[in-house]
């Protein structure tokens, strides 16, 4: 399935609830969300499922689950192992924030879930605690040791780059990939939603990574797809990843779209436009079809850089 630039679409994101258990400072209002959504204008796990088996027929052979937060909702592990069942499907993987992880990993990896992400912006228990108002780091540490124990390897550390917060960490980060199958990824914050103004404040590039780091050295990346620009230090075990939306586009070989959990397709991250699956699932309408030709108007690039206003929290869409 390939859109009108010639990008093979094969990546679905599948944002499980909006509501998560943290409430990080550049995703979340400190209250949580004002106005929750009825439950009827959310999807079903049932729905979910039928989209995401149009989707691989379609040709999307990776798919991520996401949030808010994915393990607040009940049901997750029993979709991923019917989806990880479906004919066509390579490789499922998680993004979460690890403070329920280590109770589901056992489950999880049964289900077929190959690999996760753990967003983690300060290895800091006060600094940890500030950044999500209230989280238990030591939750999240314990929930590493035990993905890497049950082979969700590379486990994947997600942190956000905040100038004047934990960018004096960042040596500390990249010294996790030393000795553990670990790939730590750098993220340039966004502004969007709620965090906009917050986000133009203390952003900072990640090249500051380098400039703190000299003895990174680039490395080949395996997945064209990758929004990574990979490096390591010698004889690291992992690996070191600069994801830099901001600073430098990477829209030409993005092979990704994104189902909300209100059933919303999201085509670009960085756009306010959605096509409402929903809808279509309901009036009976030909999904496949419907998919095809939104696909066809996927956008070419984010313009982030024109100050554009990107409505929806990160929690809504699942990054």
């Amino acid at each position: 399935m390939k859109d009108a630039f010639g990008r093979e679409i094969d990546y679905l994101r599948v944002s499980l609830t909006d509501r998560c258990n943290l409430r990080c400072v550049y995703c979340m209002p400190e209250k949580g969300i004002a106005n929750k959504l009825p439950h009827e204008e959310m999807l079903t796990l049932e729905e979910m499922y039928e989209i995401i088996k149009v989707f691989v027929n379609t040709g999307v052979k990776k798919i991520r689950f996401t949030g808010g937060e994915p393990l607040v909702r009940l049901g997750a592990v029993d979709l991923i192992e019917r989806v990880s069942k479906l004919e066509g499907v390579k490789e499922i993987t998680m993004t979460t924030n690890g403070i329920l992880l280590e109770d589901y990993i056992e489950p999880l990896k049964k289900a077929g879930l190959n690999r996760v992400n753990i967003s983690l912006d300060s290895l800091d228990a006060e600094k940890y605690k500030e950044i999500t108002r209230g989280g238990d780091i030591q939750r999240v540490k314990r929930a590493i040791k035990k993905a890497i124990e049950y082979d969700l390897n590379p486990v994947k550390i997600n942190t956000v780059l905040i100038g004047g917060f934990n960018d004096d960490e960042i040596e500390d980060f990249v010294n996790l990939t030393i000795n553990h199958p670990i790939d730590v990824r750098f993220i340039e914050l966004m502004p969007m939603g709620e965090a906009k103004n917050f986000a133009k404040a203390k952003f900072i590039p990640n090249s500051t990574v380098l400039s703190r780091v000299s003895a990174l050295e680039k490395i080949e990346n395996d997945d064209i797809h990758s929004p990574a620009q990979y490096y390591k230090l010698p004889n690291a075990i992992g690996k070191v990843g600069l994801i830099n939306p901001i600073s430098c586009k990477f829209c030409k070989d993005c092979n990704r779209v994104r189902l909300t959990s209100t059933g919303k397709l999201k085509l670009c991250l960085h756009s306010n436009r959605e096509i409402d699956l929903k809808k279509y699932l309901y009036e009976g309408e030909n999904l496949e079809e419907v998919i095809r030709e939104a696909i066809l108007s996927k956008e070419k690039e984010h313009e982030l850089e024109k100050d554009i206003t990107i409505n929806r929290n990160m929690n809504e869409i699942g990054g």
